[in-house]
């Protein structure tokens, strides 16, 4: 991921890496959480058949998004959603929210910090000296997707973290770092590398009846079909004037996150009758803590 602000990652890696610990502890302490109905302010369609706030039925067994809803991302803790939220995102480790379409992230393309012995030595990437290639940035390793053989082995492990979403009663999943292959040595791992490593993801999803998001990596939005994403999560896109990107891929199928009064401004003036749009604090606390922040497209 890349967001500016925490260079060369998204704020939601840095967070669901920094807070897996904390997440399982909240977790265990929050067990009342209240739904809340889809929200009945969205007004735009997909042209799928998609009523505005309402989920997509992409096949008998997957489910999308509801377009243009009130959303809430919640990779710093678990907490009760706003009132008016239909979708939430969570780390794996955390429960999903009852009555909500609910998302799980999980980190698919790096180990998570400081667990690299947690992988077989050959699966981490490594240089032509054979040193482990790391997102020195936040300390976490890369993971080899450069070969059919290693794509297949790393999935097992990613894939029995979806099912563990699937089994919490997770609707969708939100396999993060996608854009691995543009941080590593030239000629390590290729933009094919990563679509080929989604590709296998989103085709366990989809058997275990999950929906599958894109993250971020606007490169590889037109290529969405080819690969099996349903629906794009995507930060900052109205900060860098991207959201119309990931728009001819993906239709209204966005969610995206902002972290800058800038960027809401100008991702709700262009895109906020279409799209799901929420700004949150750049570390995604729960509500409660100090520096929770959160606005949406009628209220930032």
């Amino acid at each position: 991921m890349r967001n500016r602000v925490f260079p060369h990652r998204s704020a939601a890696a840095l967070v669901a890496s920094a807070a897996v610990a904390s997440l399982l502890a909240t977790a265990c302490s929050r067990g009342g959480d209240t739904a809340q109905a889809p929200s009945s302010s969205a007004t735009a369609s997909t042209g799928i058949d998609a009523a505005p706030g309402k989920p997509v039925a992409r096949s008998s067994k997957v489910t999308l998004p509801p377009v243009h809803a009130d959303f809430d991302y919640q990779l710093g803790g678990p907490y009760t959603p706003p009132a008016g939220v239909a979708v939430v995102v969570r780390d794996y480790t955390a429960p999903p929210a009852p009555g909500h379409y609910n998302i799980c992230y999980v980190n698919a393309f790096q180990a998570q910090p400081g667990a690299e012995k947690e992988w077989d030595a050959d699966l981490l990437l490594r240089d032509k000296a054979g040193a482990v290639v790391m997102d020195k940035d936040w300390g976490e390793a890369m993971l080899d997707v450069h070969t059919d053989a290693k794509r297949k082995r790393i999935a097992r492990k990613v894939n029995a973290w979806i099912d563990a979403c699937a089994a919490k009663g997770y609707t969708a999943i939100e396999p993060d770092n996608y854009d691995s292959y543009t941080r590593v040595p030239h000629g390590l791992l290729t933009a094919n590398d990563a679509k080929l490593f989604l590709s296998l993801l989103a085709a366990h999803a989809h058997a275990q009846g999950l929906a599958i998001g894109q993250k971020n990596t606007a490169a590889l939005a037109p290529a969405r079909k080819q690969v099996g994403v349903d629906f794009a999560v995507v930060e900052e896109c109205g900060q860098y004037d991207e959201c119309g990107d990931y728009a001819a891929a993906f239709g209204n199928h966005m969610l995206v996150i902002e972290y800058t009064e800038q960027g809401m401004t100008k991702a709700c003036r262009g895109w906020g009758d279409k799209i799901s749009i929420v700004r949150r604090d750049l570390h995604l606390e729960p509500a409660g803590d100090k520096d929770y922040d959160r606005g949406t497209c009628g209220t930032s």
